[in-house]
């Protein structure tokens, strides 16, 4: 095993794949000398040259137009978007081209391309770089929707993306990159879509979170269980493909819920877990189902106003309680 950040595991999943396969081509704003916005991705340009990395014009819909047209021709690109928030300028070349294309060829045109960006809530970005995007994505039919917060999911579930013959959003929480852990030291580590993670068992409640929440809800569940309450912390990885198979046997061994999101309440992936539990595992529940989400919509400038509305540990475990009490 190596310990690396979660940085390193976006240019290390780039490198192996651009090494493996010679159509795997990258390009984004500032991606190529300059090595991304936020440092992901520094090296690729020296070892690939020009022809495969490329920086692009500030401009999401010419990044996402250019992506759909070499993907659809024959090329696996990786195209980055700077920030998840600017994605709301290219929904209709993402939802309605990337993800449809396939299906209205009947299967004749395959569109393997990959849409990285970065989300979340870190360093006082303001309004519009701040937000978690993933439930825009959700919503749209054809599209698969990555969200690891290890350096290990990132490797081996950018790894999968690339390989895979449909557009995927892959979204890297930014406040995670310096954040370190464990990979195989190897290049053939691939994690599967569609399979969440235990991340710590338990059997009195099941809390699922993704990304920086999960680090919450562990601190939660240290917290809780000197009060004799053991928590399952699960991270779902993929909220399309999502393994409510795990979920779901989690909840028939607790008997209680809790999600936790950093995103708004209104439509969030959490209310789509909760709707599956409640339609097909009602009689599994011995309380409550709990969502805990980001405390208002619209995320502040200052960092201490945006830390206070985050969700924290004290968040979850106030919703262990209730689900508990109740």
């Amino acid at each position: 095993m190596a310990v690396i950040t979660c940085r390193d595991a976006v240019v290390r999943a780039l490198d192996e794949e651009m090494a493996r396969d010679e159509d795997v081509i990258f390009f984004g704003e500032d991606v190529g000398k300059a090595g991304g916005v936020f440092y992901v991705t520094p090296g690729l340009y020296e070892k690939y040259g020009g022809r495969r990395v490329r920086d692009t014009p500030i401009s999401e819909n010419a990044i996402v137009g250019a992506g759909v047209g070499a993907a659809v021709t024959g090329m696996r690109p990786v195209i980055e978007l700077m920030f998840a928030d600017f994605a709301a300028v290219t929904l209709d070349q993402i939802v309605n081209q990337a993800a449809k294309l396939r299906y209205m060829s009947g299967g004749q045109i395959q569109v393997p391309l990959t849409i990285r960006m970065a989300q979340g809530s870190a360093g006082g970005f303001g309004s519009q770089h701040s937000q978690c995007c993933e439930s825009w994505f959700m919503h749209a039919p054809g599209l698969k929707v990555c969200v690891p917060g290890t350096p290990a999911d990132i490797l081996g579930l950018l790894k999968s993306a690339v390989r895979d013959d449909n557009p995927v959003i892959f979204l890297e929480h930014k406040g995670q990159y310096a954040e370190r852990g464990e990979v195989p030291d190897h290049a053939d580590h691939l994690v599967p879509m569609g399979e969440a993670r235990i991340v710590r068992e338990g059997g009195d409640v099941t809390i699922v979170a993704v990304q920086r929440m999960v680090g919450v809800a562990l601190k939660a569940a240290d917290t809780l269980a000197e009060q004799g309450v053991e928590c399952e912390v699960i991270d779902p990885r993929t909220l399309v493909p999502l393994d409510m198979e795990t979920i779901a046997r989690s909840v028939e061994k607790t008997g209680h819920l809790v999600t936790v999101e950093e995103a708004v309440r209104a439509g969030g992936w959490g209310a789509e877990v909760v709707s599956q539990i409640t339609e097909n595992n009602i009689w599994s529940l011995e309380g409550p189902v709990v969502r805990v989400t980001l405390g208002a919509g619209i995320i502040p400038f200052s960092q201490p106003l945006e830390e206070h509305l985050l969700p924290g540990p004290e968040d979850v475990v106030a919703a262990v309680q209730r689900s508990l009490e109740a």
